[in-house]
């Protein structure tokens, strides 16, 4: 299924809820295709977590019980068929329930929504969580995972491209552990230092993703210093930022909002206690969103 105007054509699937492809009038790809030489995915859900729980495993309170569950890295619903809910000129929707064997990894019961809308040269995603159990309230993290080709045009090379911030930025970045995907947020290292530009280079991600836990923008474009194309991300709804690449060298750069983050070495299993959980109320809906702008 697609959508398609004068600027654009975006594709969707129902696996995943995800994006498969962004082409501007010229036919030029944005969205990297998934070559599974380097990764496989192309634009995935996070959900209930953003990155990695420690051994996958968390407890959650649940009214007076505490729930032990399992889940691997990005949560549970990126490798599921939803349903197609809504498909109109500019607006594709999707959804998926929480089923048995979902409730047995995350103990909630959930309704996910997915609602993508294009508007000339720029594509919305937005995320509606519906609580649907009957005691106190769901806690749960959400993002997204869109990954851009880089270079996007033939005979230029990934470090042809930077990324240009929306604010000048000073700050540091919390050491990650790639075999598991936790953080140490009391060993960081310097990343930005009063400056809007960060040069992409393979040697940024060798110890695997960027993990911004302190920025003041909330834009942030890809860019290249051969030609005028290139896209920004407009996250203003959630606090991190993520940009990661694989260590073999991959051609794209994956630019990823996310409302929450991996398992720090000084958090406990309990999801209550990790930095930024967010809750819905019974009944309640919970809304985010984030824009990708075709430039």
């Amino acid at each position: 299924m697609k959508l398609k105007n004068d600027e654009l054509t975006v594709e969707f699937k129902p696996e995943g809820a995800t994006i498969s492809s962004i082409k501007d009038r010229d036919g030029v790809e944005y969205l990297w295709q998934g070559n599974p030489e380097y990764w496989s995915g192309q634009a995935p859900v996070l959900f209930p977590i953003c990155g990695s729980l420690r051994n996958d495993e968390a407890t959650f309170k649940v009214g007076e019980k505490t729930i032990s569950g399992s889940m691997p890295r990005h949560g549970i619903v990126r490798k599921r068929t939803f349903d197609l809910v809504k498909h109109t000129e500019n607006e594709v929707q999707f959804r998926i329930l929480s089923d048995d064997e979902m409730l047995k990894q995350y103990p909630f019961p959930f309704e996910l929504q997915l609602t993508y809308c294009l508007d000339g040269n720029k594509l919305e995603t937005e995320y509606a969580v519906r609580y649907l159990g009957e005691l106190d309230a769901m806690s749960f993290f959400i993002g997204g995972h869109p990954g851009f080709n880089c270079p996007l045009l033939e005979d230029e090379a990934f470090d042809d491209y930077y990324l240009e911030f929306e604010l000048e930025e000073d700050c540091t970045i919390p050491k990650s552990f790639p075999d598991t995907g936790l953080l140490d947020f009391s060993k960081r290292q310097p990343m930005l230092s009063k400056t809007r530009i960060l040069e992409l280079n393979y040697e940024l991600f060798q110890h695997d993703a960027l993990t911004f836990d302190n920025l003041k923008s909330r834009k942030v474009a890809l860019k290249s210093k051969n030609h005028q194309k290139g896209l920004k991300v407009s996250f203003e709804d959630f606090p991190f930022l993520v940009v990661w690449t694989t260590t073999n060298k991959g051609p794209f750069i994956a630019l990823e909002p996310w409302s929450g983050l991996s398992t720090s070495l000084t958090e406990t299993d309990n999801f209550i206690d990790k930095t930024h959980v967010t809750y819905v109320e019974k009944g309640e809906v919970f809304r985010k969103a984030f824009t990708v702008e075709i430039c």
